[in-house]
């Protein structure tokens, strides 16, 4: 980045033109001696839901967009300062409360709290507790009794419901020899008949500034970059599961971005994990730079590969797959796992079909077999294979057939054609395919619904995308990234998963408990 651009030499002018005009009004308004004084006001009152009386009309994206109960939603920012001419200590508080103020929301009722310090006063966040008094109740949050020097404030970020923005919003609380009331911001524009010439002069110049800037802006580009986009090669290896995902989102990234070439190359989980690192220790033997390169993974990756960065994307959901002909719609978990263990030789043992077991499973690269292995099977392994076509035992001994095959789409075709076939997949690939059915767990259906409920769906795992260390923040893999965070959450949720950047994936992706003891991650 160029810094001694005309674009950056004009916006540091104007910051500091900016601060100097601000600095020259606030030693005006303190010429003057007061006592103590806390003031406040509110610096945005803004609707945030849907709903036309809150506010207006407006536009929302991510959290807001998918956030329950937030049609009537309105964010206030209010602002809390000391405002007088001497300190405030935590003994200048009156009243036999444990808080030292009150701030009404009239109409509205609070739904949550955020507190923020100025710069350098970091130390007044310790005030902010449930044991000094910060609570919330209906309409009033109490404020404890902060101990604030000249100057000094913090704000109140109050989301609420219930109400339209404009309703009266009141601060009230007794200090020692003062007082507490609504202020204005101090900026020479609040009373123009009081400017100095210096201000005059400075105000000229801020103003001259911002016109030449905003100028600069408008004639640098006539059709600017989207703000998250970058350019160059970029290659997505690793989970089949996932990779329907993975192409349309490199689709629409290459359509809103041009200038940018993104190949995907799924191999497996398990391949994709060890291509990277290979990968990435070639690059650090010579470019010393992360590789242009992101492994999808069903599942964590094992311990064996320090140098890769987890992204999580989405919790998925996975199906075992029958042949129509077995006739059984579930099974519990003890019945998977004995299916697995090669226990169970024909279908009638479970009250299906009279037909032999057929197991059609994925190679050990998969992750989806390895999250089968985690989740169902509590970290055990299938049996060993017995057949190259799973039509013929191989291995006369093995008590089923069992074959590995290379891709999802190879398992499915194998349990539609062959009787008495068991197989798994991923949740949305396996939905309405001729001769063969999902089985519930358990009694739990198969569904993409309630995977962020703890208790729910087994079958389901946390979808990573892996870098060899943490990627510049202006490449394409960062930006990927970002985009299937952001933008590309809609195509996420198309396919049937859960993308952790919403609020109750936020929470599935945090909470989702690790595979049982002794099982593998992506090997």
């Amino acid at each position: 980045m160029d810094w001694l651009s005309p674009e950056n030499v004009v916006a540091v002018l104007t910051a500091a033109l900016g601060l100097l005009a601000t600095l020259g009004a606030i030693w005006y308004e303190r010429r003057v001696p007061r006592r103590k004084r806390i003031g406040y006001r509110v610096q945005m009152d803004t609707a945030i839901g849907d709903n036309v009386r809150t506010g207006g009309a407006n536009a929302r994206l991510g959290l807001f967009d998918e956030t329950p109960e937030m049609s009537d939603a309105t964010l206030v920012l209010l602002r809390v300062e000391n405002d007088g001419s001497q300190s405030i200590s935590d003994a200048d508080y009156t009243g036999r409360a444990l808080h030292g103020l009150t701030a009404v929301f009239t109409g509205r009722t609070v739904r949550g709290l955020a507190v923020t310090a100025q710069a350098g006063a970091d130390h007044l966040m310790e005030h902010f507790t449930p044991a000094a008094g910060l609570r919330s109740d209906g309409s009033t949050v109490y404020i404890p009794r902060v101990p604030l020097n000249r100057g000094q404030h913090y704000k109140l970020l109050v989301l609420l419901t219930g109400g339209a923005v404009g309703r009266e919003i009141t601060v009230s609380g007794g200090i020692q020899a003062g007082e507490v009331q609504p202020n204005r911001s101090t900026t020479p524009d609040d009373k123009p008949p009081l400017f100095s010439r210096p201000a005059k002069i400075l105000t000229a110049l801020l103003t001259a500034s911002v016109v030449t800037l905003a100028a600069m802006i408008l004639v640098s580009e006539e059709d600017p970059t989207p703000i998250e986009c970058a350019t160059g090669q970029l290659t997505v290896v690793g989970s089949t599961a996932f990779r329907p995902v993975a192409e349309e989102l490199k689709e629409k990234y290459e359509d809103d971005c041009p200038g940018a070439s993104i190949s995907v190359d799924a191999h497996g989980s398990t391949a994709g994990i060890r291509e990277l690192d290979a990968e990435g220790a070639r690059s650090a033997r010579t470019a010393k730079k992360s590789p242009a390169l992101i492994a999808l993974s069903d599942g964590p990756k094992s311990d064996g590969y320090p140098r890769l960065v987890e992204h999580r994307v989405a919790v998925s959901a996975y199906a075992l797959v029958v042949n129509d002909g077995v006739r059984l719609r579930d099974l519990s978990l003890p019945q998977v796992r004995r299916l697995y263990r090669g226990e169970i030789r024909n279908w009638k043992q479970l009250g299906g079909a009279d037909q032999e077991v057929v197991l059609v499973s994925r190679g050990s690269s998969s992750g989806t077999r390895d999250t089968l292995q985690r989740r169902l099977l509590h970290g055990d392994f299938e049996i060993k294979a017995s057949s190259n076509d799973c039509v013929r035992k191989d291995d006369a001994r093995a008590p089923v057939t069992r074959c590995e095959l290379d891709s999802t789409e190879q398992v499915l075709d194998a349990v539609g054609r062959i009787p008495g076939a068991l197989g798994y997949s991923e949740l949305r690939a396996a939905a309405d395919l001729k001769g063969l059915h999902r089985l519930s767990l358990g009694g739990r259906a198969p569904s993409a619904d309630g995977l962020a409920d703890d208790g729910g769906y087994p079958y389901r795992e946390i979808e990573y995308a892996y870098t060899y260390g943490q990627p510049p923040a202006d490449s394409l893999a960062s930006s990927f990234l970002a985009y299937a965070r952001g933008s590309g959450q809609d195509v996420i949720r198309t396919h049937g998963h859960l993308p952790c950047a919403t609020p109750e994936g936020l929470r599935a992706c945090a909470e989702l408990p690790g595979g049982a003891p002794g099982s593998r991650s992506a090997r």
